[in-house]
């Protein structure tokens, strides 16, 4: 066999060193690659030279399967199911599949992905899917069109019930998203876009991917590995070798095949100035297989758009200077609070969970039993719910004499504790009672919002929509508004809708749900 590289090679070998950069592994896979031919014996004289590098080690798991988010399944319209989970609390996030290497389970394994999604989740509620024929979704499937992708992210949004969710469209799902977005303008409140396009022609055409065409069905393995450097960088070997990994477990050669070919000639571009969402479109500036053109055209049609360019190489967000991404979405979606609000709140600008407590007929009781006996009723109930309280982080604002107003920085953690104040009121832990033996009952009203905390005190439309929340509810009964129904999304808490109620001081009817606390209800 002759050491002369053959005629393909000198007119590749100029744009692959570009792209591969100048190590040892990235001029033997542009030799390998350029051909056009992967042949066996290219392989096996590979494997001679570097070794056990080509085949991907597994890192030890530092994380216990105990601590993996709780896996739930959506059906689509077609019948295929799709996996997914929630965690976090705050504004509905989905962060949409990462096409070739998307497994909801085995990515919380990988500190790198779970560093993410952690990071992501302490503002927001983030929602993961795998998309069909990928990951814990069904697998058996062939319809990979735009219209079926678009089904996947459907079904999710409708089986968690939610009216408005944030859009994160990464890498070859941006185009997914975009659809979905235009599709449907009632249901995305903003839509972040992160290294992506609008036509699969922008990135088909880089060279890099044409180098790594036509290798996937001569050797798995290998093709996983290259494809796994060129995403994340050269210089991300161990990443490299456990994201390379992943992609053998998410998918099989056929099924990623059957999305390429889906994706062959995908355009969304029409539908770029259809999007009514506020948009964020990030792109790292030093991404080779996909120009930071593609960004600003995508910023450009989209209206009101806006483009951050973050410094970098890797098309993986959760790689390299990670945080900075996190900041740049916090920005966007107004969860970084400033220093006047800090100074002027108390809370900087986050999210808070109000709750109010109110005891059913409180003066008709004070006329029954008498000031005294009224008394040794309203302490039974500020015992319970100030150990309530204790017990689940909330913070007493103030009691109103027949009630309490409470804070808390978890929306989980006020619908917790609420469900404990009516399960001892229910069981009869309050000391006193009323007459004739009538247990004493109290109703419970929910919101979420960024009050304005002043002299120890909260003020706002998010306080009043509690109170009034709270006004609306039976004895026993605890209703939230829908917004602390969407933070407890894929929480496994149940709510019953009460459809939309007139509250006093409010222009526009609110809707109100009731939160499922009995075993049995809903």
């Amino acid at each position: 066999m002759s050491s002369k590289p053959p005629a393909c090679h000198t007119k590749c070998n100029h744009a692959l060193d570009l792209v591969l950069g100048t190590q040892p592994f990235c001029h033997w896979m542009c030799n390998i690659l350029m051909t056009g031919h992967p042949s066996k014996h290219n392989i096996s004289v590979y494997r001679k030279r570097f070794g056990t590098s080509v085949r991907a080690r597994r890192e030890s798991c530092s994380i216990g399967r105990a601590m993996e988010p709780r896996i739930q399944y959506a059906t689509t319209a077609d019948g295929v199911n799709i996996a997914f989970w929630a965690i976090g609390e705050g504004m509905p996030f989905v962060h949409m599949p990462w096409f070739r290497s998307s497994h909801i389970q085995r990515e919380w394994q990988i500190p790198e992905y779970r560093r993410w999604y952690d990071n992501l989740a302490k503002n927001l509620c983030l929602i993961r899917y795998d998309g069909r024929g990928i990951g814990m979704s069904d697998r058996d499937v062939s319809e990979y069109s735009l219209d079926a992708l678009v089904a996947d992210l459907e079904a999710v949004v409708d089986r968690l019930k939610l009216e408005t969710v944030v859009l994160f469209g990464v890498l070859h799902m941006g185009p997914v998203a975009i659809a979905y977005a235009a599709r449907h303008p009632e249901r995305v409140s903003h839509l972040v876009l992160w290294c992506t396009y609008a036509r699969s022609s922008d990135y088909a055409r880089s060279t890099q991917v044409q180098a790594t065409r036509g290798f996937m069905d001569k050797d798995w393995e290998l093709y996983t590995q290259t494809l796994a450097h060129v995403r994340l960088g050269w210089s991300e070997g161990a990443s490299a070798q456990q994201f390379a990994a992943l992609i053998r477990e998410s998918i099989t050669p056929q099924a990623l095949q059957a999305l390429i070919e889906a994706y062959q000639d995908l355009d969304v571009s029409a539908l770029l100035p259809e999007v009514k969402a506020p948009t964020l479109v990030l792109h790292r500036g030093g991404l080779e297989w996909l120009r930071v053109d593609v960004a600003k055209e995508l910023a450009a049609r989209i209206p009101g758009a806006s483009l951050t360019l973050l410094e970098g190489s890797s098309g993986a967000p959760f790689l390299g200077d990670s945080a900075s991404v996190i900041r740049a979405i916090d920005r966007f979606l107004g969860l970084e609070g400033d220093a006047g609000l800090v100074e002027s709140t108390g809370l900087g600008g986050r999210l808070v969970t109000i709750l109010f407590t109110d005891i059913v007929g409180s003066t008709a009781l004070t006329r029954r039993l008498g000031d005294e006996g009224a008394r040794a009723v309203l302490r039974g109930h500020e015992r319970i719910v100030r150990e309530a309280l204790a017990a689940h982080g909330g913070s007493e604002v103030k009691a109103t004499g027949d009630g309490f107003m409470a804070s808390f920085g978890s929306a989980r953690k006020a619908l917790e504790c609420a469900i404990v104040v009516q399960k001892s009121f229910e069981e009869g832990k309050a000391s006193g009672g009323s007459p004739n033996g009538v247990p004493l009952q109290v109703r419970i009203g929910l919101n979420a919002g960024e009050p304005v905390a002043e002299d120890g005190d909260l003020f706002g439309t998010a306080v009043n929509m509690a109170a009034r929340i709270a006004d609306q509810a039976q004895g026993g009964e605890i209703l939230a508004s829908n917004v602390v129904r969407e933070l407890m999304a894929g929480k496994g808490f149940g709510f019953t809708d009460r459809g939309e109620q007139v509250l006093r001081g409010f222009e526009d009817p609110v809707h109100v749900y009731a939160v499922n606390w009995r075993e049995g209800e809903g």
